[in-house]
C-alpha cells in the first residue's frame, strides 16, 4: 500500500466530498476506484468534455442501444428472476 497527496482546491474538496457522501463513499474510495478503473479502461474512465451537445448525443446512443438489445420485464419479480 501506498500513499498519494493530491494538491486541489478547498472549495472543489468540499463539494467532492458531500457528493461523495451521499453516495456512500469517502475521497480516499473514490480515488481508488477512479484508479482502478483508469487501469482497467488503458485510460481515462470517460470523456472529459463540458459539450452538452456532445454529451446528450452519446446518452441517446446508449439508450438507444439499451432500448434495442435489452431486456424489458413486466415486474420486479420477473426481473429478478431474469438475474
Amino acid at each position: 500500500m501506498t500513499t498519494l497527496n493530491v494538491r486541489i482546491e478547498e472549495k472543489t474538496k468540499v463539494q467532492a466530498s458531500k457528493t461523495l457522501a451521499r453516495l456512500g463513499l469517502d475521497m480516499s474510495s473514490a480515488v481508488k476506484i477512479f484508479l482502478n478503473q483508469v487501469v482497467k479502461e488503458d485510460g481515462l474512465p470517460f470523456i472529459p468534455t463540458n459539450n452538452k451537445a456532445a454529451i446528450k448525443a452519446r446518452w441517446d446512443r446508449e439508450v438507444a442501444n439499451t432500448l434495442r438489445r435489452g431486456k424489458r420485464y413486466n415486474s420486479a419479480r420477473e426481473a429478478l428472476r431474469g438475474l
